[in-house]
C-alpha cells in the first residue's frame, strides 16, 4: 500500500510504502471493538458508590414511641425500608471493578488493525518533517487546512519532548485537534478521531517498534523454562 507523504504546506512530496500484512492484512472489527471497550473501561475513575444507613444524612431520633401506636416498630428514618434511606448492601466501586484485560498480542494487533482501517479509508496524513520553528497557532491551523482536514484530527507527535515542544504549544488550543505521543498510539485514540496526522519518521518507528511484534512466540521447554539466546534458562 502506497501512502502519500506531504510537507508542512500540505503539498504531496512522495509516497510511503506500508505492508498491509504487517497490519493484519484485513480489518477485524470484532478485535478492534474488544480492544476499544477495554481501553474505554480502563479510563473509568472507579469512584461510584452508594450510601448505607449510617452514611445517609438525617436525624437519628426515633420516629415514634415503641409501643401504643399500633404501627410497626421503627428507629430512625435512614433504614432501607424508607424512601431516601440507605442501601441495605451499599456498593463501593474501585477502578479494579471496571478494569478489563486483553492479551498483549491481541492489543498490539488491534492497534495495528485500526491503523489499517484508517489507511484503507484514506484518513491518514503522513507529514515529512512535522516540526515547527517556533510556537505559533496560526502555522498549526494552516497545516491542518493545507491537509484538507475538516473533521476531528489526532496529531501524533514525537516522544522527544524537546523536539515536539513547539508543535505541542502551537496545537494545544486548536479546535477539533487532539495531541498525543506517537509511541502511545492506540486504537482507542484512532477511532475517536476521523483523521490521523503523523510524522513519517514516527510512523516508521511505530511500525518497527514493539507493536509490530505480534507473531513472536516464546520457546517453551518441556519443564516450562523459557529459552534465552537459544539455550535453556
Amino acid at each position: 500500500m502506497d501512502v502519500p507523504v506531504y510537507n508542512m504546506n500540505g503539498q504531496s512530496v512522495g509516497a510511503m510504502t506500508i505492508d498491509e500484512q504487517s497490519l493484519g492484512g484485513t480489518v477485524n472489527p470484532a478485535l478492534i471493538k474488544q480492544a476499544y471497550v477495554m481501553y474505554h473501561a480502563n479510563l473509568r475513575q472507579g469512584s461510584s458508590r452508594t450510601r448505607n444507613r449510617h452514611e445517609v444524612s438525617g436525624s437519628g431520633k426515633k420516629l415514634y414511641k415503641q409501643k401504643g401506636t399500633g404501627r410497626a416498630r421503627h428507629g430512625d428514618r435512614q433504614v432501607p425500608t424508607f424512601r431516601g434511606g440507605g442501601h441495605a448492601f451499599a456498593k463501593r466501586r474501585t477502578r479494579e471493578d471496571y478494569r478489563l484485560g486483553m492479551p498483549k498480542k491481541m492489543r498490539r494487533k488491534a492497534n495495528r488493525n485500526a491503523l489499517l482501517a484508517k489507511l484503507i479509508d484514506n484518513e491518514v496524513r503522513v507529514v515529512d518533517g512535522l516540526v515547527f520553528a517556533e510556537p505559533r497557532t496560526r502555522d498549526f491551523v494552516n497545516l491542518i487546512a493545507g491537509l484538507g482536514l475538516d473533521k476531528r484530527a489526532l496529531v501524533a507527535l514525537s516522544s522527544d519532548a524537546e523536539k515536539s515542544r513547539n508543535a505541542r504549544l502551537s496545537g494545544r488550543n486548536v479546535e477539533n485537534v487532539t495531541l498525543c505521543r506517537a509511541d502511545q498510539l492506540t486504537c482507542f485514540e484512532l477511532l475517536n478521531h476521523r483523521y490521523l496526522v503523523i510524522d513519517r519518521a514516527d510512523l516508521e518507528a511505530w511500525l518497527n517498534g514493539p507493536s509490530s511484534q505480534t507473531n513472536k512466540q516464546a520457546k517453551i521447554e518441556p519443564m516450562g523454562r523459557v529459552k534465552v539466546g537459544g539455550e535453556a534458562a
